[in-house]
């Protein structure tokens, strides 16, 4: 696959125009939908919910890691697959617009109802800095601050925003969570090798690991609402 396009990804609608077509590509909706799954899973641990809340969260999550993270990414990649069709001013658009609707979002319950919600906003802000867009010169691009922001951090954003505390059951689920996370980035580096190679057994089998993660998370989230909310 060059480098210059992912247009024949599995996550990339084969229907539509070319820039509607890019831009769910870039999304990336069924790991940012992994991710949001995770701050569902947080939120349902609590003993009682505000769907609102989970609404709430879940949108925060979509437009700061699916828009505005993801973007910051093609941003500060060596490769960039999705800048041949988005220039640097569009990305950067992305990332502004993404990240003034979440933020707009959290600081509404963060001064109204769950002020410690405002240290995951800011740590999660900082990684789309330092993991995205590669800032210290990539240091902080590491599998480690993957699992830590993506994998850890929207476990306790989802408990937090429930009951503006952090308790000992959403850190037993962060450490299955950072375990989907880290195999998950380690099998995606595996196969975007591959892809770059050649399309071969090897790649699409990766492919069938990702899709089980991807939606497997998903699929448990729904399970888990369905569970509290009949309850």
């Amino acid at each position: 696959m060059s480098d210059d396009t992912r247009l024949n990804e599995w996550f990339v609608p084969k229907f539509g125009p070319l820039k509607f077509r890019v831009f769910i590509g870039l999304m990336f909706l069924p790991y940012t939908g992994m991710c949001v799954s995770f701050t569902i899973l947080g939120s349902m641990l609590a003993p009682t919910i505000s769907w609102d809340r989970v609404a709430a969260i879940s949108i925060i999550y979509g437009l700061a890691l699916g828009i505005s993270a993801h973007a910051a990414d093609s941003l500060g990649s060596k490769r960039k697959p999705w800048g041949v069709y988005f220039n640097s001013k569009d990305l950067w658009k992305m990332v502004a617009l993404g990240l003034i609707v979440a933020y707009s979002i959290a600081a509404y319950y963060i001064i109204f109802y769950v002020p410690n919600l405002l240290a995951v906003g800011v740590l999660e802000g900082f990684f789309v800095f330092g993991y995205n867009l590669e800032l210290f010169r990539g240091r902080l691009h590491t599998d480690g601050c993957f699992i830590y922001s993506w994998g850890i951090l929207p476990v306790f954003a989802g408990y937090i925003m429930q009951t503006n505390i952090l308790g000992p059951i959403p850190l037993l689920l962060s450490a299955l969570t950072a375990m989907i996370s880290y195999v998950h980035i380690k099998i995606s580096r595996q196969y975007k090798e591959l892809r770059r190679q050649t399309v071969d057994y090897r790649s699409k089998k990766l492919e069938i690991y990702l899709k089980i993660i991807s939606f497997g998370t998903i699929a448990i989230a729904a399970i888990a609402i369905w569970i509290r909310a009949t309850l």
